[in-house]
């Protein structure tokens, strides 16, 4: 195994009070300077020319920070941060210039299993490691509309994903059991595009549709109080009346949208039962001050939930991030805020 270096490099920050995904690098002021234990490049200035070998070559259960630094390109391998490496942060040079890719698909065949890889296995990146941080990087799977076919799966708890994109078409990003935080962030789709069972909170992120019929297909377990809760966060699309916001996967699927700026991709009904009457009665779907002309306040579905301005103030970070996914839950005060300012502040 290659020996590990320490790399510095001072960063100039593009730091606007409207930062989104667009923008690329802003780690800290150019008067401090980072520490990276691992530099992936293409071109051999690294120590790694492969995520995957900058994954593999971190310690086993290492309680600190090992800090990753992709340099730009195009790097097609499927990724795998197995569960023993822990507290692993991946920063991009640029979040458009950092792709991380693969092609398959639910229906392709495994070569090594000659059987279909199916949904779970289709991911161009499997997250298992807790404690894992991503700035600046596109998460893709680039097979195209040819049914399920995962950009991401997640399925470490404690992932924060920070000025991200996540790009496919459908099932582009699934969240296991366990938690995660997004922040200014692009998640593009169709059918179900983000789903699973996590509990996820989306901060000020863009949610771009290609059609299909829903944005979520959450399967929240009937024991844990939040799933999905979108916060300030738009949604674009590529047509009028093309998706709904969620469908449950399971019957206590759990979605919120709070602040959110709604394009005429929404139709007005805004939440579907996915064919079964049963779901309205236990899926937990809601709204909060959705603005924008696909909000249709007064034509939503009866069995969604219009909520107060007390109502919607439990839906903090503090509140939803707070417990792990266990039954019964343990409070532990997750706080992702914590990990962004490490590279932020």
């Amino acid at each position: 195994m290659k020996s590990i270096a320490i790399f510095t490099l001072s960063i100039i920050t593009f730091f606007s009070p409207n930062l989104h995904a667009e923008n690329s690098i802003h780690l800290k002021k150019e008067t401090e300077k980072i520490k990276y234990d691992i530099v992936v490049a293409q071109d051999g200035s690294g120590n790694y020319k492969t995520v995957q070998e900058a994954f593999d070559a971190v310690p086993k259960l290492k309680s600190e920070r090992t800090v990753i630094f992709v340099k730009n390109g195009t790097y097609k391998q499927v990724l795998t941060l197995e569960a023993d490496r822990n507290n692993v942060s991946l920063i991009g040079e640029d979040s458009k210039k950092v792709i991380l890719t693969y092609d398959n698909y639910a229906s392709k065949i495994n070569p090594s299993t000659n059987a279909n890889y199916g949904t779970s296995g289709s991911s161009s990146c499997f997250i298992k490691g807790s404690g894992f941080y991503a700035e600046n990087i596109t998460f893709e799977n680039a097979s195209g509309p040819v049914g399920q076919a995962l950009a991401i799966h997640i399925q470490g708890d404690k992932a924060v994903f920070y000025n991200c994109r996540f790009l496919g078409f459908q099932d582009t990003l699934y969240g296991g059991d366990a938690r995660q935080y997004f922040k200014n962030c692009y998640i593009e789709g169709s059918t179900d595009f983000i789903f699973g069972g996590s509990t996820a909170f989306f901060d000020t992120c863009e949610l771009h549709t290609k059609g299909g019929s829903a944005i979520t297909a959450a399967s929240t377990k009937d024991y844990v109080k939040y799933g999905y809760v979108f916060h300030n966060c738009k949604i674009t699309g590529t047509g009028t009346n093309i998706t709904d916001l969620g469908r449950p996967w399971r019957p206590n699927a759990a979605v919120v949208f709070l602040n959110t700026v709604m394009s005429d991709a929404v139709k007005p009904a805004g939440w579907n039962n996915w064919g079964k009457t049963e779901n309205e009665s236990t899926a937990r779907y809601a709204e909060y001050n959705s603005t924008g002309i696909g909000a249709y306040k007064n034509e939503r579905v009866k069995w969604m939930t219009q909520l107060t301005k007390e109502q919607a103030k439990v839906y903090s970070v503090e509140n939803v991030l707070k417990t792990t996914y266990a039954n019964p839950a343990v409070v532990d005060n997750w706080n992702p805020q914590k990990v962004i300012d490490l590279y932020q502040k």
